[in-house]
């Protein structure tokens, strides 16, 4: 399946998007896609609730408005210098373990909302990501066990201020937590639909020029190590957010480096998982 949630922010309704394409309004089956929903067996509920009531479900007209596909999760978990290209493009080695930070839930936006330049900053950045979901309570997971946690994935841009990340003192949430910094979409597809999600080819273009164009074949570390290696350090909730990482391409990674200005467009995708497009515009107070 591949979840949608539509409508005015902070007022989406849960939806599915079909293999046509179309869209359907699931309002009727009384639930959105939160904690609670994956921890109850949300999606194969769902999944049997669809085969008895597609027909009747409304159609969701293409022109409203995504939300983000999953309701506010607890968390973010974000992992750095997952691409070994990418490491090189940073002048970084390769990392032995993962690098995990966090990114604040309030970042979170529809996969085609404006990106919003922080008040201040000189150096907003782009970074295509493959997003995990998490569909069940996951602890001390083994590697050989970690996708059987999997409830799927969904595209994320990892918009990030350099400036507040690196420059000033302090970890590096305060460089990717910015409003509209986390947009999600635009659907989840479930992990039945991703066959291998260490191999699915990724893009970001800025005002059509291709940027960023990779595969997750180029992982450091496999989706399987970074959910195992996580949850020996914390619980992994139901609905709770993995990113990846980004490939090279990165602005920060440009002689000279490259930063959004105001009036950008930025697209990006990935392989069975769709693509959205933000455009940048400066914070007002």
């Amino acid at each position: 399946m591949k979840l949608i949630r539509f409508g005015n922010s902070g007022k989406e309704q849960p939806g599915i998007q079909l293999e046509s394409g179309k869209r359907i309004d699931v309002s009727a089956f009384g639930e959105d896609y939160t904690e609670q929903f994956f921890e109850n067996d949300g999606l194969a509920r769902l999944a049997t609730w669809i085969k008895d009531n597609e027909k009747t479900c409304p159609e969701v007209d293409g022109a409203i408005r995504l939300g983000a596909p999953i309701a506010r999760p607890s968390k973010i978990i974000c992992v750095g210098l997952n691409y070994a290209k990418h490491a090189e493009e940073s002048g970084m080695t390769l990392p032995k373990e993962p690098v995990l930070f966090f990114k604040a839930t309030s970042a979170i936006v529809g996969p085609n909302d404006d990106v919003v330049i922080p008040k201040n900053s000189k150096k907003t950045d782009w970074e295509v990501e493959l997003a995990v979901v998490i569909g069940k309570k996951a602890s001390y997971v083994s590697e050989a066990d970690a996708l059987d946690y999997v409830g799927g994935y969904v595209l994320h841009n990892d918009y990030s201020e350099r400036e507040f990340q690196l420059e000033k003192e302090g970890q590096w949430v305060k460089g990717k937590s910015c409003d509209t910094f986390a947009p999600l979409g635009p659907f989840m597809a479930t992990a039945d639909e991703i066959k291998d999600p260490n191999n699915l080819n990724l893009w970001l273009k800025l005002n059509g020029e291709m940027l960023q164009n990779s595969s997750t074949s180029d992982f450091v570390f496999k989706i399987q190590e970074v959910v195992s290696y996580i949850s020996q350090f914390m619980t992994l909730l139901p609905g709770d957010v993995i990113s990846t990482g980004t490939p090279s391409g990165v602005g920060l990674g440009f002689n000279p480096p490259r930063f959004l200005n105001p009036g950008d467009v930025v697209e990006l995708g990935i392989e069975g998982l769709g693509s959205s497009k933000q455009h940048a515009k400066l914070y007002q107070d």
